[in-house]
């Protein structure tokens, strides 16, 4: 693996490693795939307005997350089912975040438990979470990623159901056998299966509460004292309310465009989002990112951090928890060379000012 000089040659390598339907399941979005091409395509309608002659000798890239001090605003998505990908499958995602000094976020539908990730050793994680129909299921989960000191609930709000996607119901998707969503195991939640489409779709249309809503956003906030991140706001309406409804910070998300599909790409949506939240709580891109220029993109438009999901899916399958090391790795030194040839040496120094968008209006330079 000592070739790779990027994060997109992990795909390939992933491909050709892994049964078609589980990587047809990492790899595709929901109905024409529109949405899943745009969240690549728009990084390249934003271009840099470098600034030079500053002393880049020193670059610092630290920052923290709801008071978590971490070595780099990229950090790891929820994703689910990692062992399809290698045997190790969170472990490996958890142990590497960790090397990284990044918080890892773990999924509802992972393939190892919230005390199995614990176990790996030290690291800051926060827990995944979908609102299933019985609640009592839920505040059980909570209370496990609290016993095994998860620090906060990301909880995603774009999937009252699962959108369509057709690779899924091609391949008949179900988890291999030899797998299980081990946050589930023991709590009589049924079994995902094979049926005639996606056994995942099904899976979610038996478990997951469609009836979701800002209500119960406050009532998570009855059952934990963990801050609460909403995963899946796309517009200023909803970055609002979840600042009204006492969200800690949010997650701009369309899923991996695996939901609805002509959706705007996360780094289109960021800008709208950021403003909503006039800085009452930090906003995240999650989506699209696969170099170190993606990463100054959207902290230029004001994020506060990214994650990245299928770069750590395929790079996993490709070599173990090593490939995993080595995608953060990658997207650590192109975002400090992009930093240094910006002319920033600290986050904070990132601004608006950097970048120029195909979406904005001509404008003067600012004066200095």
């Amino acid at each position: 693996m000592d070739q790779i000089t990027n994060v997109m040659e992990y795909k390939e390598i992933a491909r050709q490693k892994l049964p078609k339907m589980v990587y047809d399941y990492y790899a595709s979005g929901a109905e024409d795939q529109w949405t899943l091409k745009e969240n690549r395509n728009a990084f390249s309608r934003i271009l840099f307005r470098p600034r030079i002659l500053i002393d880049v000798s020193k670059i610092d890239m630290s920052t923290t997350v709801l008071g978590f001090k971490i070595s780099m605003p990229i950090m790891i998505a929820p994703t689910a089912m990692q062992k399809m990908a290698h045997p190790e499958g969170e472990y490996a995602t958890a142990r590497a975040a960790s090397a990284a000094d990044t918080i890892m976020i773990l999924s509802s539908w992972a393939t190892s438990s919230v005390e199995e990730v614990a176990s790996t050793g030290p690291g800051i994680r926060f827990f995944q979470l979908y609102v299933l129909k019985d609640r009592n299921v839920v505040v059980q989960l909570v209370r496990r990623a609290e016993r095994a000191g998860f620090k906060a609930i990301a909880l995603t709000v774009d999937t009252p159901r699962l959108g369509r996607r057709e690779a899924d119901i091609k391949n008949r998707f179900t988890l291999p056998p030899h797998l299980t969503l081990k946050n589930y195991e023991g709590l009589d939640l049924g079994k995902l299966d094979k049926t005639d489409g996606s056994g995942l779709a099904s899976y979610a249309a038996e478990q997951v509460d469609q009836s979701l809503s800002w209500k119960d956003v406050k009532w998570l906030q009855t059952i934990t004292s963990l801050p609460i991140l909403v995963k899946g706001v796309l517009t200023a309406e909803d970055a609002r309310l979840a600042v009204q409804n006492g969200a800690a910070g949010i997650i701009v998300s369309n899923h991996g465009a695996r939901q609805l599909d002509y959706v705007p790409s996360t780094i289109m949506a960021l800008e709208e989002v950021v403003k909503a939240a006039q800085g009452r709580v930090p906003v995240f891109l999650d989506g699209g990112v696969r170099r170190g220029t993606d990463v100054f993109k959207a902290m230029a438009l004001g994020a506060s951090g990214i994650f990245i999901g299928r770069p750590v899916l395929f790079s996993l399958a490709a070599d173990g928890e090593a490939g995993v090391r080595k995608v953060l790795q990658m997207l650590r030194d192109e975002f400090e060379l992009t930093m240094a040839l910006s002319g920033c040496r600290s986050l904070k120094e990132i601004s608006r000012h950097h970048i120029v968008t195909d979406w904005d209006a001509p404008r003067v330079a600012p004066r200095l």
